[in-house]
């Protein structure tokens, strides 16, 4: 009883210093040993060495692991790798694994597990063996003895970096040859063939045929490997419909489809609808601020579609951009902001330019050149928040769990409208002495 603190003391020291090695130490023992350890350690440090482990060892120590340690590592895992140790899991591994999760975490994994019809995704196996770059060839090989009475393919291993972006392969016969003490990175193979997660998969197959590969690592928009794909899976179509299992299993039967019931659509978008009515009475309300103004300069009563119309516009190519992204998969979560301030100043850039052409022709309309000065700030101001918005907005109803197909548009309207309006008018009540 009283050694127990200070040998769990030194066990999480170790992993806090090198939880690569502590990964491969936990490769080499029995399961129950291993699950035990994991107990004893802070859900961060679990998470860490769970990053260091071969796939299909990590899913062996959850495959019958209590509900107190799915729990601990629920917080812990990336999304990525806990959908890539998801499908390693027996089913009856998975119903236990999804109990004690969160909602939150349960999404993010179905985001990542849910790939469109016919493509490679769909039918890619997880089963693959990877290392990391800065591995020696001795220690590779020691893992692979170590993981020799469980199950993994034989023919190639893949090099990654920390993130697991793919970085080269290496087949059997260059790693017995190799010095034992170079790392993989000097002996692996850097020109390799990948094939993108949502590519078709009779594209796939012609380039696997064209090739004569029997296999090659699938990728996402950023490179990190996320399976392999077969050739005999693809030419002879075998398909293994992970998908609507795995929908079935998070919930996910939910979200509406091209060809859903017609009741089951309404229902879906009718809530939307009414969002939408709200949003289109806060736009009036805020046109109803200036409407002395307005009845004394008609102009800007002509003038208020242009602004509107224009914001519209704007935000709507920022708007289908990232949500081309979200479903690519193409946004790290660590360049959210750099593509929101991206889109931000595309949108100043592009309201700067808009704001001109619009000034001078409102200024040969109207033969107001302050007229024309009020449009075009206007136009300014209300591309840069479309172009803010028109990127923001997705990604901000993909956080909190609402469908940005379903609600971004409505809520993107409704900026740009309230925004353009308030920005022209408010320029218009500022400069009322010289447009009278």
């Amino acid at each position: 009883m009283h050694e127990r603190p200070p040998l769990v003391s030194l066990v999480q020291k170790y992993f806090e210093r090198d939880p690569v090695t502590a990964a491969r130490s936990l490769e080499s023992m029995d399961e129950e040993e291993a699950v035990d350890v994991l107990k004893a350690l802070p859900a961060s440090l679990v998470g860490q060495a769970f990053r260091h482990l071969q796939v299909s060892y990590a899913a062996a120590l959850l495959k019958d692991a209590d509900a107190e340690l799915v729990r601990h590592l629920a917080g812990a895992l990336d999304p990525p790798l806990a959908a890539t140790i998801f499908m390693h899991l027996p089913e009856e591994a998975r119903e236990r694994f999804l109990a004690h999760i969160p909602e939150k975490v349960k999404r993010r994994i179905q985001e990542h597990l849910t790939y469109p019809e016919n493509s490679v995704g769909r039918i890619m196996t997880t089963d693959f063996l990877s290392f990391r770059k800065d591995l020696t060839v001795h220690d590779a090989v020691e893992k692979i003895r170590l993981l020799a009475r469980r199950r993994f393919p034989a023919s190639y291993a893949y090099v990654v970096d920390e993130k697991d972006h793919l970085l080269g392969v290496m087949n059997m016969r260059d790693l017995m040859l190799a010095l034992p003490e170079v790392t993989l990175e000097t002996v692996m193979r850097r020109d390799v063939f990948t094939v993108h997660c949502f590519l078709d998969r009779e594209e796939a197959a012609n380039e696997l045929a064209k090739r004569r590969y029997f296999a090659a690592p699938v990728v996402d928009s950023m490179g990190q490997i996320l399976g392999i794909i077969k050739a005999e899976q693809l030419i002879q179509g075998v398909q293994e419909e992970f998908t609507e299992d795995i929908q079935r299993m998070f919930g996910a039967g939910g979200d509406e489809r091209a060809f859903s019931p017609i009741p089951f659509s309404l229902k879906k978008r009718l809530l939307w609808l009414h969002v939408n009515l709200a949003t289109a009475f806060l736009a009036a309300a805020v046109v109803a601020l200036f409407e002395g103004l307005i009845a004394r300069i008609t102009a800007l009563a002509v003038l208020l579609p242009v602004v509107a119309g224009q914001g519209g516009n704007a935000g709507a190519q920022s708007l289908a951009i990232v949500m081309r992204a979200l479903v690519m998969r193409e946004i790290p979560p660590n360049q959210v902001w750099q593509l929101i301030f991206k889109e931000t100043f595309l949108g100043a850039v592009n309201g700067a330019v808009i704001g001109v052409v619009t000034a001078a022709i409102a200024w040969l309309w109207y033969g107001n050149p302050f007229l024309g000065l009020v449009i075009g700030l206007g136009m300014l101001v209300n591309l840069i928040f479309a172009g803010l918005s028109g990127a923001a907005i997705p990604i901000l109803m993909r956080a909190i769990g609402l469908d940005p197909a379903q609600c971004s548009s409505i809520i993107l309207t409704t900026v740009t409208d309230v925004m353009g309006f308030f920005a022209f008018l408010g320029f218009a009540l500022m400069f009322q002495a010289k447009l009278a």
